[in-house]
């Protein structure tokens, strides 16, 4: 049987949540993923108990979480952050890897852990689809510091993704290895013929924007949904195939006209199906269960610390010569920001019993107050500045440039 009534009550919590972001917006910026997993906290079983997570709430989350893939990848233009961007964010990455597994390896020690593996995967990890709509909304997406943390967001978010499908969810990664080739060279294929296919019929496209056909956007919805279903048909992780489709669509629609289409699939993905994710997300988290253990409790903010050193300090020493402490600081905040990854790579640690279950509420409760607290943090480091559109222009070294004349 369906829980229509838990269905109507996080619809509603959606539309709440937006209520209360609008309202609150002249005075207080407030992101409003962190409001969706506060109402979803409020609303679910383990506080007022007025909507539970059942299978039908649970398959519109995970399309929530697919859509919030995808538009992680759609954000991601290669040919903005290529270069200089694109190779920081990789070598912050690993950077970020070393220092979580050596902390992983330090807990695992003490026993406070039980595995470096996954503890270090997990903190190794940046929700880059989760900050992409507190990005928009504040318009860092246009500035040169947005470019670089898309960068450094998108390692950090594809690199434990690949972690996940290759190691942590298999015991044959070369089969998986195999597997995640075939699936590349598919979804390859698949962006050649719809580049191919949108350059040819853009007209006919462009003509149903506003007709009841809508099908670029049925089109898109097909892509999504598709490439999620092979990722997880060919053992994959879902996130994998979001992502991907997010990447294709940018590359396909990459000389057209983006605005009518970004405005038409954003309605869609954040006015309906990402709420469910994060309203989901906060139902299923158990607050009394770090309350029940002093050893998850005290973990808490332990892990809260650990996501700011592991991927914010790379961050913040990496990018000297682009940004001022300022900045860097933000930046520093913006990448340890986690949640979505965490809860993946922990529901995979406890299901293997590589990982307590009150080190993964630890986590997870952490990653949650990541994405609470960080993003604040750094809008308001950056609040002055994102008015001030910075040129993506990089500076050669040893190259003078000319000033500009009338």
């Amino acid at each position: 049987m369906i829980d229509t009534e838990s269905f109507l009550v996080i619809v509603f919590a959606a539309a709440v949540a937006g209520t209360i972001v609008a309202v609150a917006a002249p005075r207080f910026v407030i992101p409003v993923v962190v409001v969706e997993l506060i109402l979803g906290m409020l609303i679910g079983p383990h506080a007022l108990d007025i909507a539970q997570v059942d299978r039908f709430t649970d398959f519109f989350g995970n399309l929530g979480l697919g859509m919030l893939f995808f538009f992680a990848g759609y954000e991601i233009d290669f040919e903005r952050i290529r270069g200089r961007a694109l190779n920081l964010g990789m070598i912050a990455w690993v950077l970020s890897l070393a220092i979580a597994f050596a902390a992983g390896g330090v807990l695992a020690a003490l026993g406070i852990v039980v595995s470096l593996l996954y503890t270090g995967s997990a903190l190794a990890t940046t929700a880059i689809g989760t900050l992409i709509p507190i990005l928009r909304d504040e318009g860092e997406l246009r500035t040169r510091f947005g470019k670089y943390l898309l960068a450094s967001g998108a390692v950090g978010e594809f690199g434990p993704i690949l972690l996940i499908t290759l190691v942590l969810s298999t015991t044959h990664p070369l089969k998986e290895a195999a597997v995640l080739v075939a699936f590349v060279v598919l979804a390859v294929g698949t962006g050649v013929l719809a580049v191919r296919s949108v350059s040819r019929g853009w007209p006919l496209l462009e003509r149903t924007f506003e007709s009841s056909s809508q099908l670029p956007i049925r089109l898109a919805v097909v892509l999504v949904f598709a490439l999620l279903t092979l990722a997880t048909h060919l053992g994959l992780d879902l996130l994998l195939g979001g992502f991907v489709a997010g990447l294709i669509t940018r590359q396909a629609l990459r000389d057209q006209e983006l605005a009518l289409f970004e405005s038409k699939i954003t309605a869609l993905g954040y006015g309906f199906l990402i709420p469910f994710f994060f309203i989901t997300s906060g139902m299923k988290f158990d607050l009394g269960s770090l309350f029940e253990s002093a050893s998850a409790l005290s973990k808490l903010p332990l892990f809260l610390g650990l996501f700011l050193l592991v991927r914010g300090l790379p961050a913040f020493v990496l990018y000297g010569g682009l940004f001022d402490a300022r900045d860097r600081t933000a930046l520093a905040f913006y990448n340890a920001t986690q949640l979505p990854l965490v809860v993946a790579i922990t529901a995979i640690a406890v299901e293997t019993g590589h990982m307590r279950l009150s080190t993964a509420s630890a986590l997870v409760g952490a990653a949650i107050l990541s994405t609470l607290i960080y993003p604040l943090v750094a809008m308001r480091l950056r609040r002055e500045r994102v008015g001030q559109l910075e040129p993506d222009i990089e500076e050669e070294p040893g190259v003078d440039r000319a000033p500009a004349t009338a």
